[in-house]
């Protein structure tokens, strides 16, 4: 028999681990198949996969939030609160086995079907034109970074500006990055005929791309561009999703994706843009690029202040997506400078945030700080989405102050005739030489970049020390600016990586005859342990983190144990105390039973990363081992346990 669970609590700390731990145990004593799922408070571990559900004789969910039941449909699922994990694993099991339980009777999609939903949900047609965007996009850069490369190295200036000689080979690595333009509007407009009409759709759409961009086939110099193969791609897969439609014999049915389709199709999206389509879109499309081409003082400043804001105003949204687009399509059309513009404004909200928290640490979380680093880092490389951590979490302030530098940027580039020859921004763009006029650039992103950094920066207020105390419930601790930077002059020790419980504990903290009798003088006992180690900077402050942190729900988690904890900048480096009272003290525990094993955990406020909350997962599970607590009550001096202790890990 093959039993799964999952166990969850609130936070997803001691509980989540505790109840699988017990589950798990149960399961090999009981001689079932078992496989424990925790979402826990470092992400889903050991998940149930498609395959285990399929195979699964029944489900128990332990848990003390909402676990998504979808995935379960059909299967006898129970469905229990996380003590039940804990306390009684056999008589969850039991109830399997004996099919006590219901049929869960929701639907059980698989992963296809969730994309499915997930995608049924964006509107249609965006969806259809971002699938020919992703695969345009490849040949775009190849294309533009081919043509750069050969032109720096092997190009020479002449009066009609750079040129590269016939007879050289950087001549031939031109060429290749021509033909990889070619190939964009037949891409463009296969891909979004195939998102449409699936494979039948991709044959009819890349030849009605192919003819948009070439114009002789309609007496046009220039071709329809871009636009033609949106209109070309869009026309083939409606018309290709109709000739689906169509009932045939079942003996032409088999041969109808492969021969009548592709060729009926081509022929009415082909005729439709020779005879009809192509001659006006390309009229179109010839006067917008005029038009741009001409663009000088104010008519250009105003469309780089509208594709500055698209870019930044949702970072790889929409707006984000149809002003890179358009810069690309004008690529191919020989005007870099509308991206030369856009390539400068997609940088601008990752590192201007990024600067903006290494310049005022008062403004931003340590959280924050770090994430500052990050979207730092990807703005060099044009990714606009590292500034989307921040405009979540404050958009009245993030939004416009990104907006505004990028707009600012754009503007300053599109004025100093800043080219991009590729589909793609950022600095990394300009040091592979794919930028005209470099020095220009690093101006306009510079100006950009300070403008958002400073912005943002006199919008946000000074922020309180907020963070979360490990735990079941969590806590909030909030601190003022003044009290947290006077906290943060004691004497910080250098983070080090914890692996296992010895790594932030000693012989010399533990405690193995405790002589408080209630939980609070154990409290202060443990806490004066610390301090003699030298862990604390102030006991009052790190007693009131650890009594707050009691007063949202007890660290008592039943079986005699215990594990107060507390984060505070109080703490100068991540320790574990431990202390035994043998006769038990009232610790408000869930299962009534006095605490006889307590660990106490202080993590300093400004700690990074989470490898203290495994070290409460590792112990967590450590202590549901019977054995493990006997030999541990058991032990005569502090060096017997702090051995014990070294097998936590």
């Amino acid at each position: 028999m093959k039993i799964l669970a999952v166990t969850a609590c609130p936070v997803g700390i001691a509980h989540t681990y505790m109840a699988a731990e017990n589950l798990q145990k149960a399961g090999d004593e009981m001689g079932v198949e078992m496989k424990v799922e925790t979402q826990g408070s470092i992400g889903v571990e050991n998940e149930l996969t498609e395959k285990d559900i399929a195979e699964a004789d029944g489900i128990i969910i332990a848990s003390d939030k909402d676990v998504s039941k979808e995935r379960f449909g059909g299967k006898k699922l129970l469905v229990v609160g996380v003590q039940e994990g804990i306390r009684e694993p056999k008589k969850l099991i039991q109830k399997i086995i004996d099919k006590d339980v219901s049929v869960y009777k929701g639907d059980m999609p698989s992963a296809e079907t969730v994309k499915q939903k997930k995608k049924e949900k964006e509107n249609p047609i965006y969806r259809h034109l971002m699938n020919g965007v992703s695969y345009m996009i490849p040949f775009i850069v190849v294309g533009g970074l081919l043509i750069a490369i050969s032109l720096a190295l092997g190009g020479n200036q002449t009066a009609e500006g750079i040129q590269i000689p016939d007879d050289s080979f950087w001549k031939q690595i031109e060429s290749l990055g021509a033909a990889s333009f070619s190939f964009m509007v037949p891409i463009l407009a296969g891909f979004i005929a195939y998102s449409i009409a699936d494979r039948p759709g991709l044959a009819p759409g890349i030849i009605g791309g192919y003819i948009a961009a070439d114009g002789s086939f309609y007496g046009s110099e220039a071709g329809a561009g871009f636009i033609g193969g949106i209109i070309a791609g869009f026309l083939a897969g409606y018309v290709v999703l109709a000739i689906k439609k169509i009932k045939v014999p079942k003996a032409i049915q088999p041969v109808m994706p492969i021969i009548f389709i592709p060729i009926i199709g081509s022929l009415i999206v082909g005729l439709a843009f020779i005879f009809v389509i192509g001659a006006p879109v390309a009229g179109i499309f010839e006067g917008l690029t005029a038009w741009l081409e001409g663009m000088q003082g104010t008519s250009a400043v105003l469309l780089a202040l509208i594709l500055g804001g698209m870019i930044a105003i949702d970072m790889g949204g929409p707006f984000n997506k149809v002003a890179f687009l358009f810069g690309a399509a004008m690529i191919a059309e020989g005007n870099y400078e509308i991206m030369g513009a856009i390539a400068v404004a997609i940088c601008i909200p990752p590192i201007g945030m990024g600067l903006a928290t290494f310049i005022n640490k008062k403004k931003y979380h340590q959280a924050e700080r770090e994430t500052g680093k990050a979207s730092f880092t990807m703005g060099l490389f044009g990714i606009t989405e590292g500034a989307i951590p921040f405009a979540a979490q404050d958009p009245l302030r993030v939004i416009p102050s990104i907006v505004v530098g990028s707009m600012t940027g754009a503007v300053v580039a599109m004025l100093s005739s800043v080219g991009d020859r590729v589909a793609h921004g950022g600095p990394i763009v300009a040091v592979l030489g794919a930028v005209d006029n470099v020095f220009m650039f690093f101006v306009a992103a510079a100006i950009g970049v300070v403008v958002t950094a400073f912005m943002v920066n006199l919008l946000k207020k000074n922020v309180a020390a907020v963070e979360s105390i490990p735990g079941d419930n969590g806590l909030e601790e909030t601190k003022e600016p003044e009290e947290e930077e006077k906290k943060a002059e004691a004497p910080q020790t250098q983070p080090k990586e914890i692996s296992k419980l010895t790594d932030i504990t000693t012989p010399e903290l533990i405690n193995i005859d405790l002589a408080g009798a209630t939980r609070d003088d154990v409290i202060d006992e443990l806490i004066q342990t610390l301090d003699h180690n030298e862990i604390l900077v102030s006991q009052t402050d790190f007693k009131e983190a650890i009594i707050n942190r009691e007063n949202q729900s007890t660290t008592g988690l039943g079986m005699n144990i215990a594990i107060p904890h507390g984060k505070s900048s109080a703490v100068k480096n991540p320790a574990v105390v431990f202390g035994m009272k043998r006769d038990g003290v009232d610790w408000n525990s869930m299962d009534g039973t006095d605490a006889k094993l307590i660990f106490m955990i202080a993590v300093p406020e400004n700690r990074q990363g989470d490898d203290h909350l495994k070290i409460l997962q590792m112990l967590s599970r450590q202590l549901m081992d019977e054995q493990f607590r006997e030999e541990l009550l058991n032990v005569q001096t502090k060096e017997e346990a702090y051995e014990l202790l070294q097998k936590v890990k």
